[in-house]
């Protein structure tokens, strides 16, 4: 190694170049743990659309705040959470929401918060997009709700009767059988902590951030409004791959 070679430099230098399994070994896992053992990095998916792109229903400025601001505010403070709480470990986020009840407070509110928007964002489409399609989750719904205006219904109550912030769900329970129940703040059905277990499918957002500039208190006008917005062939494609 020539002199004035940084620690960092050498491991990096000795590993890119190939250095036999037995060489490794000798040196200390916890030298190796230092320098290359990172906990996950959680970002942000682009949005699959423009700001406006669900106007008049849900405006532009609404978008861009919920999305620049709130959103990215959970992926900064669940990054923050996970480099002091993962140890180094490569861990999912679905796993941490598995076993919520080890984790702090903020994690709990910052992954959930992450998870829960990431799928918000999917889960929506321009006005007037394509409808639910014939096929196995089609006849999934039907036998769960009869009708798609009780599974308006239901999901609507869900959301309205949910006192302050939280989320509506549309899910997979354990028996694989479609459920609609809510979540306080930025809980969801994968945590342990939560009162509905399961696969979300499907999350309406009824944080006010989510309506309040638009809507100001008229959280049914904006529930009535969203069910135009579903991508329905995202959420298909999220039940076929779990059921």
């Amino acid at each position: 190694m020539k002199k004035g070679s940084t620690r960092r430099t050498f491991l990096k230098n000795t590993i890119q170049g190939g250095i036999a399994a037995g060489a490794l070994s000798t040196i200390p896992n916890s030298l190796l743990a230092n320098e290359f053992m990172q906990s996950t990095i959680f970002s942000q998916t682009p949005l699959p659309y423009a700001f406006n792109a669900l106007e008049p229903l849900i405006d532009a400025m609404t978008m861009e705040i919920h999305y620049t601001k709130h959103a990215s505010a959970y992926t900064k403070n669940l990054n923050d959470a996970a480099a002091a709480e993962f140890k180094g470990e490569n861990i999912s986020l679905e796993n941490a929401l598995a076993n919520m009840s080890k984790y702090s407070a903020k994690l709990r509110n910052n992954g959930g918060g992450h998870y829960n928007h990431e799928l918000f964002w999917k889960s929506m489409q321009a006005p007037g997009g394509a409808g639910m399609a014939e096929g196995s989750f089609k006849q999934a719904m039907m036998g769960s709700f009869s009708s798609m205006e009780n599974f308006k219904t239901k999901l609507s109550d869900a959301a309205m009767t949910r006192f302050g912030s939280g989320w509506a769900w549309l899910y997979l329970d354990e028996k694989k059988t479609l459920q609609i129940g809510s979540t306080p703040n930025q809980d969801n059905p994968l945590m342990d902590v939560s009162p509905i277990k399961g696969m979300p499918l499907l999350g309406l957002d009824v944080w006010e951030h989510a309506y309040y500039l638009k809507y100001q208190n008229r959280r049914a006008e904006y529930v009535s409004n969203w069910f135009s917005l579903i991508n329905w062939k995202n959420v298909e494609e999220r039940f076929n791959s779990v059921r």
